[in-house]
């Protein structure tokens, strides 16, 4: 226990801070036989998200819509726990880059690649949510609520067509490691519409990018870890809107599934290593896939 403590210490002061909160809350008893299982919601989600590059609204936002909650709860919610899980799955893709990674040929467009996106990402995220509040010629880029479910289910059929149709190019051995000029000017207006796409369904900017990627030739694996990574800082942009602003965020859920995703986030790498990058691949896209089709509104 002393040594994990030891080689933890962030990971052991967390769960400190987590234990005095929950501690703290009056109706203990009530709240953890009420929220207690949203934990193994956050523990699925962060690892279906850190282990394919999707945020992890591609699992509670069809989850929270099956409880009933309203639309901009479900969005200001997800955003929150992503906070927690996308973290840790950054944190821990990027240990990896840096004890394993760094000077591979095929790792060489990380960060570069982050450079490229995580800006545009952010604007393209603070333009749909703050836009509107500005001035309101920017009304249109509010999104509708009422249609979340719709949008969210042909976004994620148009997302699983695309990952599907990209497995075949998984089989390459040679990879591409470096951004052409074509790279550089394409790259961020992907980021830029996923951040806007992210805005309005919590999900959109990790999954763009890392099939970008893919179809580019870049490493599978480099792909994924920089969309986790580009994924957690786009969450957090995303998340002061709904603190500050919508007040949406259900608190109770995300005290839960919060420790759930930051256990996930963890855990995802070792996933990703232990599967093939075609049957994970073509896990994902089945998942979402399904979740799209659930989504519509026939269902």
């Amino acid at each position: 226990m002393k040594s994990l403590v030891s080689q933890h210490p962030y990971r052991f002061f967390l769960f400190v801070c987590w234990l005095v909160i929950v501690s703290s809350q009056d109706n203990l008893a009530e709240l953890i036989g009420t929220y207690s299982g949203f934990l193994f919601l956050g523990v699925v989600g962060a690892i279906f998200a850190n282990a394919t590059g999707a945020g992890g609204g591609v699992v509670f936002v069809p989850f929270f819509n099956q409880l009933g909650y309203n639309p901009q709860a479900i969005i200001a919610t997800s955003f929150a726990i992503q906070c927690c899980g996308m973290t840790a799955g950054a944190i821990t893709w990027w240990r990896f880059y840096r004890e394993h990674c760094q000077k591979a040929a095929a790792w060489q467009g990380l960060k570069s690649g982050l450079v490229l996106t995580v800006p545009a990402s952010l604007c393209g995220i603070w333009l749909a949510q703050y836009g509107p509040l500005i001035t309101p010629r920017l009304d249109a880029l509010k999104g509708n609520m009422e249609a979340l479910h719709l949008g969210f289910g042909i976004f994620s059929i148009l997302l699983a067509l695309a990952i599907l149709a990209s497995v075949p190019l998984l089989k390459r051995t040679v990879f591409t490691t470096r951004f052409s000029q074509l790279d550089i000017l394409f790259l961020p207006f992907v980021a830029f519409a996923g951040g806007a796409i992210t805005a309005w369904l919590s999900v959109g900017v990790g999954e763009l990018v890392a099939v970008y990627l893919i179809i580019r030739g870049f490493s599978v694996t480099m792909a994924i870890a920089l969309a986790v990574i580009l994924s957690a800082a786009s969450v957090w942009g995303a998340a002061v809107y709904h603190v500050l602003i919508s007040g949406a965020i259900i608190w109770e859920v995300v005290l839960f599934a919060g420790l759930g995703a930051v256990i996930g986030g963890i855990l995802a790498k070792r996933v990703v290593l232990a599967f093939s990058p075609t049957r994970l691949k073509l896990f994902f896209a089945s998942w979402v896939f399904i979740m799209g089709v659930s989504g519509l509104p026939v269902f």
